[in-house]
């Protein structure tokens, strides 16, 4: 998927300085559109935080939580000095342990950055290996095609299920994956544990950012 070239020249990238630069509640409150970005989306308990924390070899960059739903805001993390692109933790979607009307102001927060963000070059949709694609993650998919926004399925927690589901879990993933328009044919296999599928991801984004 990615040569010994791509996967060290992403190891040094990541190497270097990483930063949170704000955390924004609603559009208003977003960075200058100035770098390419790439964000992270996924169910609220699909480990978003701690594989944020693998990627940039950082143990606190991303706040991990065991309440899902943890993060509210769009978290942004700037990459490389000089700035070279950005990062985005969104709000975890699904059972968020949140009133309705906060739910609600994160959907819409996540769905109009998603379709008005103009130097959002990828979307890493995070599904779980130990349940695969939910309707939940569906939906995020629906508007991501929909916006004609490329986005890329990434499995975490690929380290909780035997290597013969991992498998499984993995062509199935692929088969829905290779159906829709704006996603990306290649799925990825993490584990924020072990490492593994950390090189390849680092390599997805700066593929991605072109």
């Amino acid at each position: 998927m990615f040569d010994e070239d791509a996967i060290e020249a992403a190891r040094k990238t990541f190497a270097g300085p990483v930063a949170f630069l704000k955390s924004a509640p609603a559009l208003q409150h977003l960075p200058d559109p100035v770098v390419p970005e790439v964000a992270f989306a996924g169910r609220s308990n699909v480990g978003k935080s701690s594989l944020l924390n693998k990627l940039t070899n950082r143990n606190a960059l991303a706040r991990t939580s065991n309440t899902p739903g943890r993060t509210q805001e769009l978290n942004f993390f700037d990459v490389g000095e000089p700035l070279a692109f950005r990062l985005v933790d969104m709000p975890g979607y699904g059972f968020a342990k949140a009133p309705k009307d906060v739910v609600k102001k994160w959907r819409f927060l996540v769905n109009d950055f998603l379709r008005g963000r103009d130097v959002l070059k990828r979307t890493l949709v995070l599904i779980d290996a130990r349940h695969g694609i939910k309707d939940v993650d569906r939906e995020i998919m629906d508007m991501l095609d929909k916006a004609a926004v490329s986005y890329r399925l990434v499995l975490t927690k690929a380290d909780k299920i035997k290597p013969t589901e991992l498998d499984k879990v993995a062509a199935d993933t692929a088969a829905e994956a290779r159906k829709r328009p704006a996603a990306h044919p290649d799925i990825l296999s993490t584990s924020s544990e072990t490492g593994l599928g950390i090189p390849e991801l680092r390599a997805a984004v700066m593929e991605a950012i072109g």
